[in-house]
Parts: structure tokens; sequence; C-alpha cells
């Protein structure tokens, strides 16, 4: 039994997500919060295993999003596939967009850092308001 359990997902989370459908009057059985973490757990290894043996054919060892969208088309389940396509759309789309911000955000502190820690030089006027520069030593 203890292995079985392993091979679920946490029925605390299935519960918690069951809750944000329903009323929050609304009530869940421990037997109907079991069945379905058996059902969706079930799922998740079925089609897991259908990308598995697909990447397993390809000769590739890490399954990603497009071989369980793959999968999901694949075992009819075409509208879930349409979705996970939109999902991992945006979720790139974010992924670059942060990592572009964050890029952008390191180059600024490095440059500030430069900046600050140049060090700086004051020259006084002359009477036409220019200054002579003389490179620092």
């Amino acid at each position: 039994m203890g292995d079985e359990q392993d091979k679920l997902l946490p029925v605390a989370n299935v519960g918690r997500i069951m809750k944000r459908i329903l009323p929050p009057t609304a009530k869940i059985s421990k037997e109907a919060k079991e069945t379905i973490q058996e059902c969706a757990s079930e799922f998740i290894s079925f089609v897991t295993g259908e990308a598995s043996d697909k990447c397993q054919k390809e000769n590739r060892k890490t399954v990603n999003g497009d071989d369980i969208t793959w999968a999901l088309g694949s075992l009819g389940f075409d509208d879930y596939s349409q979705a996970i396509v939109r999902y991992l759309h945006k979720y790139r789309e974010f992924e670059r967009e942060r990592g572009l911000a964050a890029a952008a955000s390191s180059s600024a502190a490095l440059l500030a850092s430069n900046v600050i820690n140049s060090p700086l030089e004051f020259r006084p006027l002359n009477e036409k308001g220019q200054t002579s520069y003389t490179k620092p030593s």
C-alpha cells in the first residue's frame, strides 16, 4: 500500500483543487477525494507513459511539454492538447520576457556599479565656462 500511495498525487492538493470549483458551502467526502486522486494520477501516468514511449523511440531521455501535447492528441484528448499548446505558448512567452527583464536589470546594475565605482574627476571651469580634460592616471 505504501508504494501505491507514493505514485498518487497528494490528496490534500486534490481536495484543494476540487474545492476551487465548488460553492464555498459544499463539502467533499474523503472517498470522493481519494477517487479523484486515483483517477487524476492514472490519467497523468497514462499520458506521461505515451510521451515517454515517443521519447524512447526518438532516443531522448527528457519528456517536454511538446511531448505531452503530442501524447494528449494521439490518445484522443484533442481539447486538452489544444489547451496545453496555448498554455505552453503563454508560459514560454512569459519566461522569455522574464529572462529579458532579468538581463536588463543585471545590465543596469552592472552599469550602475561601474559608474559608481569609476573615479570622478572635477576640474575647475576656465573663464569661457569650459574645462580641460585629462585622462585620470
